[in-house]
């Protein structure tokens, strides 16, 4: 995957210069709309890995991008990271990008991402895909108010070793040592960037995303996806997003915790190839 990723210019109002923005495409099969996947918090696009060469093989055309802020874009010079320089940036991306009604496919925070977008932009979006998806938490809480020297000491622990093996032996549902120090090098990789910490707090200080309000908005048709196993968001909120969104279905991944597309990534590649 990480082989695969190219670095894009995108223009926005957030810099004078483009934003280099990292990426990885599959091109797909004609008659099919194009997919875009949204990592979830302080991740990257690697974090589609395994899922991925899935959708590859069943000839979707794919974009894995990493959210403004988080990943390995070059955000040099960059002024915000906050909820609308992130959408400005997503839309930028596809307006330059793919150009058509797209699939928005959101695991974790990248739901809220996802469902923000679809609300604002729903001419670009097609279809929607919420993987474990946040949508209900009221952005970043009491971090928001946070000093900013706390809320750097605070985003320093996110990238050490052992908060991010901790993070991953509770994402799965079942894993071994050698995949949680697998998931913890891949999930800190891009925390070893210039820039990140500066990013990271911006977006804490923000406030984060608050899309409750916008779930019964959603017009476009969406399936949920939810890790039976998910320690994480329990399956009470996979069970809200069916009853709260207007055009929803709900598909349980068995022996799977918060990143189903990680754990079962042929299960979930299944659900979403058939559901576009």
């Amino acid at each position: 995957m990480a082989y695969r990723m190219k670095q894009v210019p995108v223009q926005t109002s957030l810099s004078e210069r483009p934003i280099l923005t990292s990426c990885a495409v599959a091109e797909g099969k004609e008659g099919k709309a194009p997919l875009l996947l949204l990592h979830g918090f302080d991740s990257s696009l690697l974090e589609w890995r395994r899922l991925f060469p899935s959708l590859e093989a069943g000839g979707a055309e794919t974009h894995a991008v990493d959210v403004l802020g988080w990943g390995f874009n070059n955000t040099e010079g960059v002024t915000s990271f906050g909820v609308e320089a992130k959408r400005e940036h997503l839309y930028e991306y596809w307006r330059t990008y793919i150009k058509r009604p797209m699939v928005l496919v959101g695991a974790s925070l990248g739901g809220s991402i996802a469902i923000d977008f679809a609300v604002e932009h729903p001419d670009a979006v097609e279809k929607l895909v919420l993987v474990d998806a946040q949508g209900f938490a009221e952005g970043v809480g009491n971090m928001a108010t946070f000093p900013k020297f706390l809320a750097y000491a605070g985003i320093a622990l996110l990238k050490s070793v052992p908060l991010r093996t901790y993070a991953f032996y509770l994402a799965f549902y079942k894993t071994t040592l050698n995949a949680m120090v697998d998931g913890m090098r891949v999930g800190r990789l891009h925390c070893l960037l210039p820039g990140w910490a500066d990013s990271s707090v911006s977006f804490m200080l923000s406030g984060g995303y608050n899309v409750a309000s916008k779930i019964p908005k959603v017009q476009q048709e969406t399936l949920v996806i939810w890790g039976e196993e998910d320690k994480i968001l329990p399956r009470e909120y996979a069970e809200r997003f069916q009853k709260e969104l207007p055009r929803a279905q709900l598909e349980l991944v068995k022996e799977a915790g918060h990143i189903p597309h990680v754990e079962k990534p042929s299960v979930v590649a299944d659900l979403i190839l058939n559901f576009i």
